[in-house]
C-alpha cells in the first residue's frame, strides 16, 4: 500500500548536491516524494497522509557501510560470553554454571576471555594476571570438553590471540605434548615437563587453531548464521545503517543465509555482496575461461534486486614467505572449506602476483569489477589498465591504510573507489603506525583530505569494530587515536564531507547514487532520526549518536523506544 507519510518539524539533512537542510519530508510507499518546509510538505500532501512530528530532531539518509562484515555481529551471541569476569575464579564459576546445564561429555564452548567488542587488557585485567589453564578448567569440568575461543583478531588489532582448552577437549581433539605447532604463528604452550597447558597463542589476526586443531569444538550452523544475520540487521539499524557493501567477499554459507532471509521478504539492511573465490577448488582451471563463465552473473552490478545483490570479485595477492598471510597459513585455514568460521569469506582467495594479474585482466575483459583491500594492488590495477582500461568500472581499493601522493594520483587516474578502515588506522593504531613509519610520513595515514582534494570517492566503513558508522564519521573529523593524540591532523575533513562519505559516496560505491544515499524526490526512503544533531553536537559526542527510528523503503525497521 502506497501510504503517504509526512515527517515534519525536523531538520532534514538531505546530503543533496548543495547539502540542503529542510524541515520536512514526504514519503509515499518506498520513495521520497518531496522535501521542504513543514508548510510546503503539508500543503502538497493528500488529506489522509499520516503526519509524524520530529520535534526538531535531525534526520539523515540511511548510512551505508562500505566494509561491514554485518553477519559477524549476530554470531557473537551464539556462544556464552565471559564478559565481566575479573578473575580465573569468575571464569570457572561461569563454566561451572554451563556444566550444570550440560550432559556429561557434551562440549562447552564460550566466547573469549575479556570484554567485547575489543577484549582489551587480558590477562592483565584478571586478578591473577595470567590465563587459566587446562587444569583450572578441569576443576569445574572434569567430564566435559571445554574450549574458550580466541578473539577474531581484527576486533582488537593487537596480538597474540589466545584460546584455552581443558584436558577433555585436548583429548577429544587428539592433542598432546608431541603435537607440532603447524606454523610459526601458532604456539602450543607447555609446562616444564613438556605437557600442554591447554593455552594456545597465535601471532596472526585470523585464528588457525580454531579451524584446525580445535575444529571439533564446534561450528556455526546454517541456522546459526540465519538467526545471527537477523540480529545483525537490527543492530546495524540501531545506529542508522540501512545498506552494506561486503567488499571482503562472501562465502557460500553466508550467501545462503542472506538468500534465506530475502526469501521471507524485504531485508532490514540492503546488501551488496562481493564473491569470495576459493581458488584451491578450481586449481588448474584456465583463468580466462573461468572468468568468462563467471562474467555472466558477476559482471557489471551483478545479479539481484534493491535489497540483495551479488557481483564483483574479491582479489588478494599472496604474501611471500611463511607469515600470517602466506599461502601456507591460508591453506591451513581453508582446510575446513566450505566452513569459514568467523571469516565468512574463503581463506584461499589469494594468488601469486603474476597469476593474480592474469585474473584481473580476464576480469576486466569480462566486465567483472575487482575489489581488494591491500595497497599493493594499486600497481597491479595500473598494469591491468594498460591492457584493458578500467577507468569507468569503479574498481575498489578498500581498508585504506597508508597512501602516498603518488598512490592517490594513480587511484584518481584509474577511477578507483576507496573505503576506509579508520577504526584501525586512525583510532586503534594511528600513533603506533606513525611511530613505525616516522613523523615525516604521518600525512599518509588514512589521507582522507588528500583523497577528497584529488577527487577520489571514499566510502566510510566500520569493519564491524564497532558497528556504528558514527565512529568512522568521528574519526574522519577529529583524527584522534584512542590515546587522545591527533593523527595526521591535516587530513581532517568537515562534518558535511564525513556524512557524505557515509551516505552518498557509499551509494556511488555500489552504482546506486541515483536511487539512494541522499534524501531527494524519487529516491528510496531510507533514512533515520538521529539522537543528536551531527552538524552541531560537540565533536567528541559525534561517535555516540544513535538512531531513534530507522526506515528502509519507507518502512520502520527499528525504534529505540521499542527496545
Amino acid at each position: 500500500m502506497n501510504r503517504d507519510r509526512l515527517f515534519v518539524n525536523g531538520k532534514i539533512i538531505s546530503v543533496d548536491q548543495r547539502f540542503g537542510v529542510y524541515e520536512a519530508i514526504h514519503v509515499r510507499g518506498d520513495r521520497i516524494v518531496a522535501v521542504g518546509s513543514s508548510e510546503q510538505i503539508k500543503a502538497g500532501a493528500p488529506a489522509e497522509a499520516v503526519i509524524q512530528d520530529l520535534s526538531g530532531r535531525a534526520v539523515l539518509p540511511g548510512l551505508i557501510d562500505g566494509h561491514a562484515h554485518m553477519d559477524r555481529e549476530g554470531l557473537k551471541q551464539v556462544y556464552p560470553s565471559l564478559e565481566g569476569a575479573r578473575s580465573i575464579r569468575d571464569i570457572l564459576d561461569r563454566i561451572a554454571a554451563l556444566v550444570r546445564q550440560a550432559k556429561p561429555g557434551e562440549w562447552i564452548v564460550t566466547m573469549p576471555v575479556g570484554d567485547p567488542p575489543s577484549y582489551w587488557n587480558m590477562p592483565q585485567g584478571l586478578q591473577e594476571q595470567r590465563w587459566p589453564t587446562r587444569w583450572d578448567l578441569d576443576q569445574v569440568a572434569p567430564d566435559n570438553p571445554v574450549f574458550i575461543k580466541p578473539i577474531w583478531g581484527f576486533w582488537r588489532h593487537a596480538l597474540p590471540l589466545v584460546s584455552i582448552a581443558n584436558s577433555r577437549a585436548l583429548e577429544a581433539c587428539g592433542l598432546d605434548g608431541s603435537t607440532p605447532s603447524m606454523t610459526e604463528s601458532v604456539h602450543l604452550e607447555k609446562d616444564s615437563h613438556g605437557n600442554l597447558t591447554g593455552v594456545f597463542f597465535e601471532h596472526t589476526y585470523m585464528s588457525v587453531v580454531e579451524l584446525t586443531l580445535m575444529l571439533r569444538a564446534g561450528r556455526f550452523t546454517g541456522r546459526d548464521r540465519v538467526a545471527a544475520l537477523e540480529r545483525s540487521m537490527r543492530e546495524y539499524n540501531a545506529y542508522g545503517t540501512t545498506s552494506v557493501f561486503e567488499e571482503h567477499g562472501i562465502a557460500g554459507e553466508v550467501l545462503s543465509a542472506y538468500q534465506e532471509l530475502r526469501s521471507r521478504g524485504p531485508l532490514n539492511v540492503r546488501a551488496h555482496l562481493v564473491h569470495s573465490p576459493s581458488w584451491s577448488t578450481v586449481a588448474g582451471a584456465d583463468r580466462e575461461k573461468l572468468l568468462a563463465t563467471w562474467g555472466a552473473w558477476m559482471g557489471g552490478r551483478g545479479l539481484g534486486d534493491e535489497y540483495l545483490r551479488a557481483g564483483g570479485l574479491y582479489v588478494l595477492m599472496d604474501e611471500e614467505g611463511d607469515g600470517p598471510r602466506s599461502p601456507k597459513e591460508n591453506m591451513l585455514r581453508a582446510s575446513c572449506n566450505p566452513y569459514t568460521g568467523w571469516a565468512g569469506f574463503y581463506n584461499d582467495a589469494g594468488l601469486p602476483r603474476e597469476e593474480l594479474k592474469a585474473v584481473l585482466i580476464a576480469a576486466a575483459r569480462n566486465n567483472i569489477r575487482c575489489v581488494g583491500v591491500t595497497p599493493d594492488l594499486i600497481g597491479l590495477y595500473e598494469e591491468v589498465d594498460r591492457v584493458v582500461p578500467i577507468r569507468d568500472k569503479r574498481w575498489v581499493l578498500g581498508h585504506i591504510s597508508l597512501l602516498t601522493e603518488t598512490d592517490i594520483a594513480k587511484a584518481r587516474d584509474l577511477g578507483l573507489v576507496m573505503t576506509t578502515h579508520t577504526n584501525r588506522y586512525i583510532y586503534r593504531a594511528g600513533i603506533r603506525t606513525r611511530d613505525s613509519i616516522g613523523i615525516e610520513r604521518e600525512q599518509e595515514i588514512s589521507p582522507l583530505r588528500s583523497l577528497e582534494k584529488a577527487g577520489v570517492r571514499v566510502s566510510l566503513a566500520t569493519d564491524n569494530v564497532p558497528v556504528s558508522m558514527f565512529h568512522p564519521i568521528w574519526h574522519a573529523v577529529a583524527r584522534r587515536d584512542r590515546s587522545g593524540e591527533l593523527v595526521a591532523a591535516d587530513q581532517r575533513v568537515s562534518r558535511e564531507q564525513a556524512i557524505r562519505a557515509a551516505t552518498l559516496d557509499g551509494a556511488f560505491l555500489t552504482f546506486e547514487e541515483k536511487s539512494k544515499g541522499s534524501l531527494e524526490p524519487g529516491k528510496l526512503a531510507d533514512f533515520f532520526v538521529c539522537s543528536d544533531d551531527p552538524l552541531t553536537v560537540q565533536e567528541d559526542a559525534l561517535k555516540d549518536i544513535v538512531s531513534v527510528e530507522t526506515y528502509v523503503g519507507g518502512v520502520q525497521t527499528y525504534s529505540r523506544s521499542g527496545e
